[in-house]
């Protein structure tokens, strides 16, 4: 079932979200001005209690829902360094393969990897392009793993083709970890649950300050304030490709410069071939 709001931008999520807070905690002024005529002293110590025990229930759900987007973005920047450990392992392993194989093999990581670095730049709400993206890795691997074949039949010895089929299988789980990576995040159910948390906790906070027959003080202000920027974190930590905070692509990106620079020198130094395109066969 598509989601309605990991599609929205973090800053309307926070917007509305500041104005919502605002309007309960007016709301439950009004009616407790109404009801104050007719709230006892140990009336009023009653909600302020319910107060209380709704702001830790509300601080409860704000620390164990950061803690949740704080694990997600942290897997997800460790599957992009683990992602790029495997492509620059395979590449090195790459030069062990026969010449027949070695320099296209190369090629096609150096074309992988630019198509996983432009995967990097594109928001998961653009699901056309992601798709797209995608495709086209999975061709490059199905390439990939077609040269491997050609390298274990031509020489199958541990330390040449072994090696590179090795480095190459653990490319394509560091491809599959990444990916499903970007596909977890904070439940929705969890984050309504929590808007709906904010919304009663501003109508009693309200309630309490109208009951007491004075307006919220401005340190309710700074609550709301504080509340709202916790929330927008905890989005924006959420959307790994959009937003304020996002993934750290310098692993990638530094290995592509460092690829290219070789692919480049290495072009230079043996002027261009024709090599051979062995029969795309799949992978396993």
């Amino acid at each position: 079932m598509k989601e309605v709001m990991y599609d929205q931008s973090s800053l309307l999520i926070a917007g509305i979200l500041f104005f919502s807070i605002v309007a309960a905690i007016e709301l439950g002024h009004r009616i407790g001005r109404r009801a104050r005529v007719l709230a006892s002293e140990s009336s009023r110590d009653h909600v302020n209690a319910i107060q209380a025990s709704l702001l830790g229930v509300l601080a409860l759900l704000l620390g164990f829902t950061f803690s949740l987007s704080l694990q997600r973005y942290d897997s997800r920047s460790e599957a992009v360094v683990q992602e790029a450990n495997a492509i620059g392992t395979a590449y090195l392993r790459a030069q062990l393969l026969p010449a027949s194989v070695r320099g296209e093999a190369q090629q096609r990581l150096q074309s992988y990897l630019g198509l996983r670095v432009q995967a990097g730049a594109v928001a998961l709400d653009r699901e056309e392009d992601r798709v797209a993206l995608l495709a086209q890795s999975n061709r490059e691997l199905d390439l990939l793993w077609g040269y491997a074949r050609q390298a274990a039949e031509e020489d199958g010895r541990v330390v040449t083709s072994g090696l590179f089929i090795q480095s190459l299988n653990e490319l394509i789980d560091a491809y599959g970890r990444r990916d499903a990576a970007l596909k977890r995040h904070v439940p929705e159910v969890v984050l309504f649950l929590l808007y709906g948390t904010f919304v009663l906790t501003g109508i009693v906070v309200g309630y309490a300050a109208g009951a007491a027959d004075h307006r919220p003080s401005f340190t309710t202000l700074i609550l709301v304030a504080l509340i709202v920027i916790l929330a927008f974190v905890i989005v924006d930590l959420d959307r790994p490709r959009r937003g304020l905070i996002k993934i750290d692509h310098t692993s990638l990106n530094d290995l592509k410069a460092a690829i290219d620079l070789a692919q480049a020198a290495g072009t230079r130094q043996r002027g261009t071939s024709d090599l051979p395109r062995p029969a795309v066969t799949g992978r396993r």
